[in-house]
């Protein structure tokens, strides 16, 4: 199977948003407020809990105002992410931006609308993509609306796409393109200079059979008619900013502690770990690990193998369907051999420097936070911090955290999950 993760993004902004009338005369619709910032920057934040490192932005239409805005766009980001621009000089439709900008495009990637937000579990769609044979070059997300009038609706059979209609029935319930797609290098086959996505490219994958679905049903927002930019400018931040945390000690929590695991040989995921972390995300909160690494420290492995072993660790995550939004460790110990690692260190919990960066960075309350820890310096670490926090001791980590979930994120904000549409 190939790896779940897909570190690029490209994101359509290149459209007229017409329907805004003055609103969007001098700012592209992806950029306009939403709150304390641009609808863009939270769709970015949003992608990078899913392992999107880079993301590549498909404009024309004020093109110079969108690169003008990146770099405020980034520096507010929670996760370092490199941002490019792919730049249509003339209207090339969604078909001729992807056209446009393939020679900077992965082998994998994600597609995204700008202009809309599906609150969702993208880890189940990049789970079921990396699954996916090889005759499927895409999988899209489909959300089911009550009325799809304004959009068009999108047929399947099990989760094969059938069929693409360009309008919804009025009053009728249907399915539509959620605007977030997974694909491979194969689509450029089939894009041109011109061309639409929606009418030319994905039909065409469907009638062959290479388009596939995972269905979602989560909170959706399209800001492309004035009264819905004004309602996701009250509802996108709330959501988002009010998101619970996870944070997870790794050793003897995520994965059975054997001692300084620092290599895949020794590590195994703890009982329920998996299911436990896909949960978490399904329920709508954010997961962290925070680790002391004392072995690096101490020789036993270096930086770079404990990255390597965490981008692996992550993947499987992700290949189960959850994900790790962000991660800290601390390779320090006052008793190191490495002069380099020999200190004391705000990060090594019981202290609680690690938790407090994670908060700052991603803006949360920590009284909306847990911990779970196997050792009583976790504990203390997020006393510290002002989270409550729960001892685990061993057994299946889904059976401790599954009581844990129901603090009310579901009732606040609204299910996560994706799935495969019924056959």
């Amino acid at each position: 199977m190939r790896a779940a993760t897909i570190r690029q993004a490209a994101i359509l902004i290149g459209g007229l948003g017409t329907r805004l009338g003055r609103l969007a005369a001098a700012t592209p619709k992806p950029l306009l407020p939403c709150g304390d910032r641009p609808f863009l920057a939270w769709l970015l934040r949003e992608l990078s809990r899913f392992g999107v490192e880079e993301a590549v932005l498909l404009t024309g239409h004020l093109g110079e105002t969108v690169e003008a805005m990146l770099p405020s766009i980034a520096a507010g980001l929670p996760k370092p992410l490199r941002i490019v621009c792919s730049r249509e000089m003339e209207p090339a439709g969604t078909g001729g931006a992807l056209f446009h900008a393939r020679d900077r495009l992965a082998e994998r990637f994600l597609l995204c609308n700008g202009d809309s937000w599906l609150d969702c579990n993208l880890a189940r769609l990049l789970a079921d993509a990396a699954a996916d044979a090889g005759g499927t070059i895409g999988r899209i997300v489909l959300r089911r609306l009550p009325d799809a009038a304004r959009y068009g609706v999108v047929e399947t059979d099990g989760d094969r796409v059938t069929r693409f209609r360009e309008r919804g029935l009025p009053g009728r319930e249907n399915a539509i393109n959620a605007g977030i797609c997974v694909f491979d290098r194969r689509v450029l086959d089939h894009v041109a200079p011109s061309c639409s996505l929606e009418r030319d490219v994905m039909p065409a994958l469907a009638a062959q059979g290479a388009l596939r679905a995972t269905a979602a049903d989560g909170y959706f927002i399209d800001i492309g008619v004035p009264a819905d930019l004004a309602r996701a400018g009250g509802e996108v931040p709330r959501r988002i900013k009010q998101r619970r945390a996870l944070f997870l000690d790794r050793d003897g929590v995520i994965n059975i502690d054997r001692g300084w695991v620092g290599t895949r040989e020794r590590f195994a995921f703890m009982p329920g770990a998996l299911r436990a972390i896909r949960q978490a995300v399904d329920s709508g909160w954010h997961v962290f690990v925070v680790t002391n690494q004392s072995g690096i420290a101490r020789g036993l492995y270096d930086e770079a193998q404990f990255a390597a072993l965490c981008d692996w660790m992550v993947d499987e995550i992700r290949g189960a369907g959850g994900t790790i939004d962000d991660l800290r460790y601390c390779p320090f110990h006052p008793e190191a051999p490495s002069p380099a690692y020999r200190r004391a260190s705000d990060w090594r919990k019981p202290a609680p420097g690690m938790l407090l960066d994670l908060l700052a960075c991603w803006q949360l309350d920590p009284s909306r936070c847990i911990m779970i820890g196997d050792q009583p310096s976790d504990l203390a670490a997020a006393a510290a911090a002002g989270m409550p926090a729960h001892m685990f001791q061993g057994g299946d980590l889904a059976e401790f955290v599954a009581p844990l979930l129901t603090c009310g994120s579901k009732e606040e904000l609204g299910p996560h999950a994706l799935t495969r549409p019924a056959g």
